[in-house]
């Protein structure tokens, strides 16, 4: 399923990407609509952080209060990070996938709520979530120097990805993987917690307008300039164009595609989502974008929907009150659900294609 990584590259390796999203272009000092006797500043910034550019644009009164709720806000967030980073050798998730089959490890409330989630998306989506696709190893997207596991490597490794290998210990606070081999990977479901706890710590400084971006998924509360956020959808096959925009002023706008990386062989594009149950790229929706005030309810879902098809994604989105969504077909169709509207959404091209 997942291959958008958290953390994808090893430190010394890491570049940043460009968001999928547009953020606005900010200054430092600006007049605040309805405001004008008042000094309102912008601050933002932008870091390196689980493998790709978080970006965050806050908006207050003053200056030393937004930036020290930044610094808190990524102090905090890579924090999580380092926990729950798979490269890195020293981190919970990494002893954990070294134990595997062995023995239990104790880990931080933060990462067992994020290994509930995780369960929760699995079950809901029949597996197509499931965060053991990091047993799938053999794969390499860089399109100057792509690598595809072969048939029988894929086949020896692909009964070890089974969200039910995951043993949780909600009392003891303990996880265990039950079969030798097996590997977790928490960049599908991570990152929005991450996220979610910055926007979090920007809260607790007194923060009341703010986006955070994260590659792409974006987390907002409050005004920008006494306006809704406006977040641009980027166009699956057209490099710098945008597919649409959504106006919000809290909540989530949450992506994921074909397109991030990618490589073509033949004709055919091997793009970074694996299906658990194939251990081969997705082969439905271009591109999926979630619109929830919540969290949890777009947390890990996009991908799952990659997975599932466009048909079981509408239906998700039907049943599931407080989410909307955008479906980029695999022929390049757009479907957009009813509570889309309600974002001013405006599409900017009929097709994908």
């Amino acid at each position: 399923m997942l291959r958008f990584l958290l953390n994808s590259m090893p430190r010394h390796k890491r570049i940043s990407s460009v968001p999928l999203f547009v953020l606005p272009m900010l200054t430092m000092l600006s007049v605040h609509p309805g405001k004008a006797s008042a000094e309102w500043m912008e601050h933002s910034d932008a870091r390196p952080l689980m493998g790709t550019l978080v970006s965050v644009a806050v908006e207050g009164p003053r200056r030393d209060v937004l930036e020290r709720g930044v610094n808190y806000a990524y102090r905090e967030m890579s924090r999580l990070s380092d926990m729950m980073n798979h490269y890195n050798p020293d981190s919970v998730v990494s002893a954990i996938n070294r134990r595997a089959g062995r023995q239990p490890v104790k880990v931080p409330r933060e990462l067992m709520e994020v290994l509930f989630a995780a369960r929760r998306v699995s079950e809901r989506s029949d597996g197509a979530f499931d965060i053991t696709v990091g047993s799938l190893t053999g794969w390499r997207f860089n399109p100057e120097k792509p690598d595809i596991p072969s048939p029988e490597h894929t086949r020896r490794v692909l009964p070890l990805v089974n969200f039910r290998h995951v043993i949780l210990d909600e009392n003891g606070r303990t996880v265990m993987l039950a079969q030798p081999g097996t590997r977790i990977d928490l960049g599908g479901i991570a990152k929005l917690y991450i996220l979610d706890a910055g926007m979090r710590t920007l809260k607790q400084h007194g923060i009341a307008h703010a986006m955070i971006n994260g590659g792409g998924d974006v987390v907002v509360l409050g005004e920008h300039l006494g306006r809704p956020w406006r977040i641009g959808i980027r166009h699956p096959r057209r490099d710098g164009t945008l597919l649409g925009a959504v106006e919000l002023t809290r909540g989530w706008v949450v992506t994921s595609g074909d397109y991030e990386r990618y490589f073509l062989r033949d004709g055919k594009r091997y793009h970074h989502i694996l299906d658990p149950r194939t251990g081969y790229p997705t082969e439905g929706p271009q591109q999926v974008t979630l619109v929830a005030d919540d969290v949890g309810l777009v947390n890990g879902y996009s991908l799952a929907i990659m997975v599932q098809g466009e048909e079981w994604g509408r239906d998700l989105i039907a049943r599931t009150p407080g989410l909307s969504g955008l479906i980029v077909s695999h022929d390049g169709e757009v479907w957009t659900s009813p509570g889309m509207d309600k974002f001013r959404l405006v599409i900017s091209s009929p097709q994908a294609k």
